[in-house]
């Protein structure tokens, strides 16, 4: 007898859709059809049984900023969130740029709720300016190279990596900011800014980026992934590259979809954010972009702090948002997309990209692992920060009501949330 059963739910995944019972037995599904039995029943009445989530951008604060979040709490939140695997970001202290960090990185992931995998910085100390060695961090599994929160500056330190990821068979992500574009910058650099006199941050800053390393990828034919892509022009830029076939691919936060710079117009700091939140108009962009493709994935950027870093002046506050508990239901409430076009790009499209496809996001069939999400779909409920599993309470989310709500996540086999509620 199987050691799990999910009963009664729409199966959905990249195969397509169907109600049936899902039999779990160890690491792995054992069968899919009706009248499943097992020594433990997970009700999924009303519930929709996918593929795991996959985040590849979460911040996950360890190593050097333990009070803000650990990879423990953080993989709490994930499961909680429908996430069974999440790529872990390497501006951390000390940052993720030799194989020793990451080896540390990854023991500590071990007894995680979750599968954490990491990235790696491209540069030394993320400086920009010497190459890490990804030969040695790719051995031990990473397949994603970033020096996330920076942009790599120098087009041809860019050019080096690209050359060395080719031949490694990484993918190297970008954050795509123009550093003597974005100086001293606070928010979107426009109508807001002037209104409410801050120092602004152009979108030419980022699509400067964009545009420069589209080139590149198409000079070396090796993949970029853009990060967190906040403006329109940038949207368009990578559609364009996309259909020329330029090996590129993307991410969009839930924030650069949901909330525009109008939020700014409080001084509340729980929304200044890098790439900042931008229009209306970019709003809207990056809604297309993930309509019709142009945009793989939906990541979080999940970036906790502690209330007393967060609770500075805006000018002396950090970036960064809580992601990972809200970002399900706010793709279901604020995107116009079916249900399976969202678990796709938050599930089998991201694990892809992360090189984990066979791990995460594989069709709900015999054989595979049993990393699996069960949700709600149309239930609602409130955002309070208090109840949320992240050491950080920076949700700009507070008080908003959502649909769409996890209720069962399984990870290589094993339960973590039954019911809403984290086992361990």
């Amino acid at each position: 007898m199987a050691d799990i059963v999910v009963k009664g739910g729409r199966v959905i995944d990249a195969t397509g859709e169907r109600m049936a019972d899902v039999a779990i037995e160890g690491n792995n599904i054992v069968a899919v059809g009706e009248g499943l039995t097992a020594l433990r029943v997970l009700d999924a009445g009303g519930c929709v049984v996918a593929p795991g989530f996959v985040d590849i951008h979460t911040h996950l604060r360890e190593p050097g900023t333990e009070d803000a979040e650990t990879i423990e709490s953080g993989s709490r939140a994930a499961v909680l969130g429908g996430y069974t695997a999440v790529v872990a970001m390497p501006n951390t202290t000390p940052p993720i740029d030799d194989a020793s960090v990451v080896r540390d990185v990854l023991a500590l992931g071990r007894d995680a709720l979750c599968d954490v995998h990491t990235s790696a910085a491209i540069t030394v100390g993320r400086a920009g300016d010497r190459l890490a060695p990804m030969a040695e961090m790719a051995e031990l599994g990473v397949h994603l190279f970033t020096d996330d929160g920076d942009g790599v500056q120098d087009p041809g330190v860019m050019r080096n990596a690209l050359e060395y990821a080719a031949g490694l068979g990484v993918t190297l992500a970008q954050h795509c900011e123009v550093d003597s574009l974005s100086l001293d910058g606070q928010m979107n650099e426009g109508e807001w800014s002037s209104r409410l006199g801050m120092p602004g941050i152009p979108a030419e800053a980022e699509e400067l980026m964009v545009m420069r390393d589209i080139a590149l990828a198409r000079m070396t034919g090796a993949r970029v992934h853009f990060q967190h892509l906040s403006t329109a022009g940038s949207v368009a830029m990578v559609r364009a590259a996309r259909q020329a076939g330029v090996p590129v691919s993307a991410e969009a936060t839930t924030h650069h979809f949901t909330l525009t710079e109008a939020e700014v117009a409080g001084y509340d700091p729980v929304f200044k954010v890098n790439p900042p939140l931008r229009t209306v108009a970019d709003v809207g962009g990056v809604k297309l972009g993930l309509a019709d493709g142009s945009i793989d994935a939906i990541a979080t950027d999940h970036a906790p702090h502690t209330a007393d870093a967060k609770n500075l002046p805006f000018d002396q506050a950090p970036p960064g948002m809580l992601g990972l508990e809200t970002a399900f239901a706010l793709a279901v409430t604020e995107l116009d997309l079916s249900i399976a076009e969202i678990i796709a790009l938050l599930s089998w499209r991201p694990a892809a990209i992360a090189g984990i496809a066979t791990e995460h996001g594989a069709p709900i069939a015999p054989g595979s692992p049993a990393n699996v999400t069960i949700f709600d779909p149309v239930t609602t409920w409130t955002v309070d920060p208090r109840e949320l599993a992240s050491l950080s309470r920076n949700t700009p989310y507070a008080g908003r009501t959502l649909t769409g709500r996890v209720r069962h996540t399984i990870v290589a086999g094993e339960a973590v949330v039954i019911d809403g509620d984290a086992q361990r």
